[in-house]
């Protein structure tokens, strides 16, 4: 679980994939191929900033430069499946990969009054998952492979692209990869993907504005406190006992809670940051009794709880419980002092919503 991934740009058949690349990475490359190494800053701003999806449109570079180019470099662009719109206004993307795979990610806007509005893309990091959490749709599909650097911030740069179209000054604020997969077993394309949107000369993502879910990963989460504290965490607890959470989350059963927190302590002794730490409620679990166990779990922690009422799947059977219920168990947690909040349901309309992705075309 803790392979680490190779350095430099995404290996990809025989090319390296632009997308994937830092901005430093490819004026080394432009350097080793005979260009001045500014190339690779002007390379660097036309696919990150620009979203280009070809060599022919980044106009400020000569014909035979970019020619050179793509022989050592390619431009391997998502391909839009299908959009959806949802009564709320969330989107969800289908997004054809090179390979014939396809994955889901999500766009959240939040208007504000005061301050710019937010806009929040739901991103994923595998095709399918191979965690297998009871209430969550994604996993019932199996999974597949990793996804690639570019593959992760090619989701962003192609719903930037889009949204530009309708208007100009669209720009992506804050990432969160919680879409299909399990980040931390895809470590090194998922961190080397969050240096590369935060680049002042690319997206210029604050590394503060985006956060890693996780459903439980503990190297993972110790590596991140280690390599990138910056970085918002959130956990996906679902349940305040190992006998509960190892049928939610199978996970567990590998690293059990006692494990989990102590990561997620090392994390917020490291970070100085709140851990979100995410509960989906289910027609079962949302009692007193899991209540009590979340917050005595939780108690004296930097963190805040986010209940999420299961959203609908099919195939899984499971129910969501009655917002009486939510509150009730929110009032327990807050009468412990753990901050808590009830998630505002998005896009459960077009399955957006969490739990819900996964791979929908040709069905």
């Amino acid at each position: 679980m803790e392979r680490q991934e190779p350095l430099g740009c995404d290996h990809t058949m025989e090319q390296q994939e632009a997308r994937g690349c830092k901005e430093e990475e490819l004026g080394k490359m432009c350097l080793a191929n005979g260009l001045a190494r500014f190339r690779g800053s002007q390379v660097f701003r036309w696919v990150q900033e620009r979203a280009v999806r070809s060599w022919a449109e980044m106009t400020n570079i000569k014909e035979a430069d970019r020619k050179l180019l793509s022989a050592v470099l390619t431009l391997r662009p998502l391909e839009l499946l299908r959009e959806q719109r949802s009564r709320d206004g969330t989107r969800k993307y289908l997004f054809g990969l090179a390979d014939g795979e396809s994955i889901e990610c999500v766009l959240m806007d939040y208007e504000r009054r005061r301050a710019r509005d937010r806009h929040t893309v739901c991103v994923s990091t595998q095709v399918g998952c191979p965690v297998g959490c009871a209430f969550c749709a994604t996993g019932l599909g199996g999974f597949r492979r990793n996804l690639t650097a570019g593959e992760i911030t090619g989701q962003v740069l192609e719903l930037t692209r889009n949204l530009r179209r309708e208007d100009e000054g669209f720009q992506v604020t804050n990432v969160v990869f919680m879409g299909m997969g399990e980040p931390f077993l895809n470590y090194g394309a998922v961190l080397r993907a969050i240096e590369v949107l935060n680049s002042p000369q690319g997206q210029n993502i604050g590394m503060r504005r985006m956060t890693i879910s996780t459903s439980g990963v503990v190297p993972g989460i110790r590596r991140l406190a280690r390599d990138n504290a910056q970085v918002g965490l959130a956990v996906s607890l679902h349940a305040g006992t190992d006998a509960v959470r190892d049928v939610l989350v199978p996970m567990n059963r590998r690293y059990p809670l006692a494990e989990l927190l102590g990561a997620c302590r090392e994390y917020g002794e490291i970070s100085g940051r709140r851990i979100t730490f995410e509960v989906a409620l289910t027609e079962k679990t949302a009692n007193e009794q899991e209540a009590s166990a979340v917050a005595k779990l939780l108690r004296g922690m930097l963190a805040h709880v986010n209940l999420i009422p299961v959203n609908p799947v099919a195939e899984t059977g499971i129910k969501r419980p009655a917002e009486k219920r939510v509150a009730e168990f929110a009032g327990i947690l807050a009468e412990a002092g753990i901050p808590v909040s009830v998630r505002e349901e998005r896009g459960t309309d077009i399955e957006a919503a969490c739990g819900q992705l996964r791979r929908r075309y040709g069905e």
